[in-house]
């Protein structure tokens, strides 16, 4: 398991916005695509400077691949990146203001302090 490569994910998907939209009309393709593609790529580096060996395990990819944030919640992924992918994935979809994010609180109202571990 690689918090690392979840919350890189979020993080990438979540700032560009076709890929956002990729990532709602097809999660697993977008997954298996980004997993092959971006994975490995080294943020920041100009000269396609990439890694190796990053890969999802069973669990993340569908977790990721399901929309799962409670799981990818459970899994680790920080909290403030899952809010704001998740909100562009799906504020469009609730008719009352903040309807993504009372879902998402209601969702994980089972969570309690300490929160799980978000360090990389």
């Amino acid at each position: 398991m690689s918090k690392y490569l979840l919350n890189k994910f979020l993080f990438t998907v979540d700032r560009d916005r076709e890929l956002t939209e990729r990532y709602r009309e097809d999660p697993r393709g977008t997954v298996a695509w980004w997993e092959e593609h971006e994975a490995n790529r080294i943020l920041g580096a100009r000269d396609g400077e990439r890694s190796t060996w990053l890969a999802f395990d069973d669990v993340e990819r569908e977790a990721l691949s399901t929309h799962d944030y409670v799981a990818l919640f459970d899994l680790g992924a920080h909290p403030f990146l899952s809010v704001t992918l998740f909100i562009a994935l799906f504020e469009r979809d609730f008719d009352e203001p903040l309807g993504m994010q009372r879902e998402y609180a209601r969702r994980l109202s089972h969570v309690t302090l300490p929160h799980p571990d978000i360090s990389t």
